[in-house]
């Protein structure tokens, strides 16, 4: 069980808690989103296509979704924010600085929890396990680094592994093993949202001391409140 299952639960509980509360995830823009969809049907979306692409699916969905809900006192839940695609961009040799420079607009979450699988053979199990059989693009057959889909996949989710290691030094990502059951993640996740939404903090404090600093990174204008990722290391 992987990100929509723990925040499809997430927003259950929140809700009952009396919490207003907007979910959402990449490539679900009315603009976007169904474009990325079809594109990736293919094998021929460019790298540099493949990034505009997902920050039009992510600004639109900011302006027309986030924003308005975060105005009218919502909780945010979003199924990866822009750290997945930085991190695709990155392994696929993309420019970091002009990447992150694209997203500089984003908003600040006021936490990032990283479901972090232990290794990808793990997450093979669990594709077998589903019945899922392996993706182009999430296997990284683009980039060439294998003979076959499961050489390819290992070698690319290998990567991607050590990038999100990196950002989650890097951005202060609370780290949670996704390899135990998902009552046990769920817990954790719950202990760790209700103290960011008890904090004694007002409004304005927030707007100056963010949960999660990006210092030099993507440096958005001003903190969000409430805005909550959910990042997985693979399948991202």
């Amino acid at each position: 069980m992987g990100r929509s299952t723990h925040i499809a639960l997430l927003r259950t509980w929140l809700e009952s808690r009396g919490h207003a509360v907007l979910d959402t995830g990449m490539t679900r823009s009315v603009l976007a989103g169904r474009g990325i969809k079809e594109a990736k049907t293919g094998h021929t979306l460019g790298r540099l296509t493949m990034q505009l692409f997902y920050a039009t699916d992510f600004i639109d969905r900011l302006e027309n979704e986030m924003l308005p809900a975060l105005r009218a006192g919502f909780v945010v839940l979003t199924d990866r924010y822009i750290y997945s695609a930085m991190a695709r961009a990155e392994v696929r040799g993309i420019d970091s600085a002009w990447i992150r420079s694209i997203y500089s607009m984003a908003l600040v979450p006021d936490a990032v929890f990283y479901l972090r699988i232990r290794s990808p053979q793990h997450l093979v199990e669990r594709m077998v396990s589903s019945g899922r059989g392996f993706d182009y693009w999430e296997s990284g057959m683009d980039l060439g680094l294998g003979e076959d889909f499961y050489e390819s996949f290992i070698a690319y989710q290998t990567r991607m592994l050590k990038v999100f290691d990196r950002m989650s030094s890097e951005f202060g990502f609370h780290v949670l093993n996704a390899s135990r059951s998902v009552r046990s993640v769920g817990s954790d996740l719950r202990r760790a949202i209700i103290k960011l939404l008890d904090e004694p903090a007002t409004s304005s404090e927030r707007n100056v001391s963010p949960l999660v600093s990006l210092r030099d990174k993507p440096s958005p204008a001003k903190p969000s409140t409430n805005v909550i990722d959910l990042n997985k290391e693979a399948l991202s």
